[in-house]
């Protein structure tokens, strides 16, 4: 996978840099300033970005913004000190992928890159609930008009939506249905197109909307 690294401390920078490439990832970038990671994202065109919330130049949210403004498919792991609760929901809602504090160990922080990088949404253990307490609070507000129009999905793909409202895993769901994982990741890949959304953590949302949770 072709990771960039945003942080600005040059410690903790070059040691996950270090970690990602002993686990066989290919480090594209690590800058330190948050304009600098939207300005080489386009050339360097990372699958993954390892992103602090907070830089010296601009904020972590913003630069999600930026870095899906250049690079739409692009997956963004949080990696930050910082397990406030509206720190999360504003990352999560830019369009992060995923939100891990920096206390993680190694293995936790590779796992979740893995993970992150195959389009699952991915939290530090008690963030994952924040996150879906707040996508149901906003499933609860009145319906956008614009949702009335909303593709067609297959019975399949509905089904997939369904485990993954559920918060299942990728292999979890595998398991259920009987499928390979490559299978239910091409299911997950079509209804994004579909919706035209960008990761898993914007499909769970929609599904809860729909009331495919329950």
């Amino acid at each position: 996978m072709r990771v960039m690294v945003v942080d600005d401390h040059p410690m903790w920078r070059d040691g996950v840099a270090r970690d990602l490439a002993e686990a066989g990832h290919d480090v594209v970038a690590a800058v330190g300033e948050g304009r600098q990671a939207v300005r080489i994202a386009g050339a360097a065109r990372p699958d993954l970005v390892v992103l602090d919330l907070q830089l010296p130049d601009i904020d972590g949210v913003e630069v999600i913004s930026g870095l899906l403004a250049a690079l739409p498919g692009v997956r963004i792991l949080m990696l930050s000190a910082s397990g406030e609760q509206q720190s999360v929901l504003d990352a999560v809602k830019a369009g992060a992928t995923g939100y891990l504090l920096k206390s993680a160990g190694q293995a936790e922080f590779l796992a979740a890159v893995e993970a992150a990088g195959a389009g699952e949404a991915v939290f530090t253990p008690g963030l994952a609930g924040l996150v879906l307490g707040e996508f149901r609070r906003l499933a609860a507000e009145p319906p956008r008009a614009e949702d009335d129009g909303a593709p067609r999905l297959t019975d399949r793909e509905t089904e997939v939506l369904r485990l993954v409202a559920k918060g299942l895993s990728y292999k979890q769901i595998a398991e259920r249905l009987v499928l390979s994982h490559r299978t239910v990741q091409n299911h997950v890949q079509n209804t994004l197109g579909k919706l035209q959304l960008h990761n898993r953590v914007e499909l769970t949302r929609y599904a809860i909307e729909k009331g495919l949770d329950q």
